[in-house]
């Protein structure tokens, strides 16, 4: 049987071996990574160049086929996931993978979309910088993912989402014309910034094929510490005194409650915690100096002091590259450690830091008052606001049972959200998941400006659709 129009089209712009249609072929592209979402898709077709990304959406233009820009396929709201109806190509950038060029001395790295984080990261490393950007699933994420959900990571505190990291982007358009805003410039005062309308808008705007990132000076030392804390007020009382104490060398506060650092350890198979007994609280912190390591140690050890004032309960102090790693391997685990006990109603939120610890104490208490069996699960990135706040079942409970009520746990969740000032999401971005929250809790003329860049940018709403509006 010969092939269809659009599959023949396709098959012009990339080659036939880069243009999947086979069911088997196919199906690790059309359901997302945590198996929560699944659709389905005339064809998958990876690209090599943005020249070849621009044929592809110009045969998809040409026939009505929408696109699903999908880049390592970890996001964690269905939004690379093609619907379960409708026509719709998923365009895949994982060929797309060339470091372009590293420039040192502007502290720059142009990148292609495919690039995995970690690749990024290793280029900018050969050449005596550093890219901060830092993910547990760094080396499968892609910088294009990256950048499309603007992700936070562990290091926001001292370097600022994906978004205060990229410099220029080149976007494939709607309509296959092509916008090559690679500049790296730190000052370009010349007219709208036309990037930051993509960094965000998860593949709803155009196909983003390259970027031009910053990159720092590596750090001479790096410390990191794990330390125990009686209360979340305890924890933002102990990150205002690191502030005032290390300045802009604190790179890294992690928050994580003792129910979730519990299952990661045995996740990890650790006979010992760093911590013992475990405090209801713990803090990862990282200082990274310029200075030596002599002088981070100081700063560490004056932050944490209790004789001096600090807040703590214990702390325990890596000793080694080894250790420190093995610290930050119990807080990257957590996530894997809750999917394999049966997963957990996830919510990504960020607050103002002064609504953090009430945020925690008034949503607990109304979970509390409506499911008693409700487990919260708390952890994330507290230097920065941004909270995991997720909601399983106790123990003996069956974990369908927190799904089963996955909408009135999303209601009083996002309603404390909403009163405490906050966002209902932080970093994992809207996808179908949060999409119809969106309506809930943005302003009615925050949307509406959405949509008017929505349908200037993509008139026809191919790009993407189902997705975040």
């Amino acid at each position: 049987m010969s092939a269809s129009p659009l599959i023949a089209q396709l098959t012009d712009a990339v080659g036939a071996r880069n243009v999947l249609t086979d069911a088997g072929a196919m199906a690790p592209f059309l359901t997302d990574w945590r198996g929560r979402f699944s659709g389905r898709a005339d064809a998958v077709v990876l690209p090599a160049t943005t020249l070849e990304t621009a044929a592809v959406v110009l045969a998809c233009a040409r026939h009505e086929a929408a696109i699903v820009t999908q880049g390592g396929n970890t996001g964690l709201s269905g939004g690379a996931t093609p619907a379960p109806e409708g026509r719709s190509v998923v365009l895949n950038t994982r060929r797309m993978n060339r470091i372009r060029t590293v420039d040192p001395v502007n502290d720059t790295i142009t990148v292609e979309a495919g690039c995995t984080l970690q690749a990024v990261r290793d280029a900018a490393l050969g050449a005596g910088r550093l890219f901060p950007l830092s993910l547990a699933a760094q080396g499968s994420c892609t910088i294009g993912g990256n950048l499309a959900t603007n992700a936070g990571g562990t290091q926001v505190l001292r370097y600022g989402n994906t978004r205060e990291l990229a410099l220029g982007l080149e976007v494939v358009l709607a309509d296959g014309a092509v916008w090559d805003g690679l500049r790296g410039l730190r000052k370009d005062n010349s007219g709208y910034d036309i990037k930051q309308v993509f960094i965000g808008s998860e593949g709803t705007l155009g196909v983003i094929t390259a970027a031009t990132l910053k990159l720092f000076a590596l750090p001479r030392s790096r410390l990191t510490a794990l330390a125990g804390l009686e209360s979340v007020e305890k924890a933002i009382e102990l990150l205002n005194r690191m502030r005032a104490v290390a300045g802009p060398t604190l790179t890294a506060f992690e928050l994580m409650s003792d129910e979730s650092l519990l299952p990661a350890a045995g996740l990890l198979g650790l006979k010992r915690l760093p911590l013992e007994p475990l405090t209801p609280w713990l803090v990862l912190l990282e200082i990274s100096d310029h200075e030596d390591e002599v002088h981070a140690r100081s700063l560490l050890e004056a932050g944490l002091d209790p004789a001096a004032g600090a807040p703590v309960i214990d702390a325990a102090l890596a000793s080694s590259l080894a250790e420190s790693l093995e610290l930050w391997r119990l807080r990257e685990a957590i996530p894997e450690a809750q999917a394999r006990s049966g997963g957990n109603v996830k919510h990504d939120v960020s607050l103002p830091l002064s609504a953090i610890s009430e945020f925690v104490r008034e949503t607990g208490e109304r979970l509390g008052r409506r499911f008693e069996w409700a487990q919260p699960v708390v952890f994330g990135h507290l230097g920065d606001g941004n909270l995991h706040y997720n909601v399983g079942s106790r123990a003996g409970m069956a974990p369908q049972v927190a799904f089963d009520h996955e909408q009135e746990l999303n209601d009083v969740v996002y309603g404390v959200v909403r009163e405490q000032g906050g966002s209902f999401s932080a970093e994992h971005g809207l996808g179908q998941l949060k999409r119809s929250a969106a309506l809930l809790y943005k302003p009615a003329v925050e949307l509406s400006l959405m949509r008017a860049i929505k349908c200037a940018l993509d008139p026809y709403g191919r790009m993407n659709p189902g997705k975040l509006l």
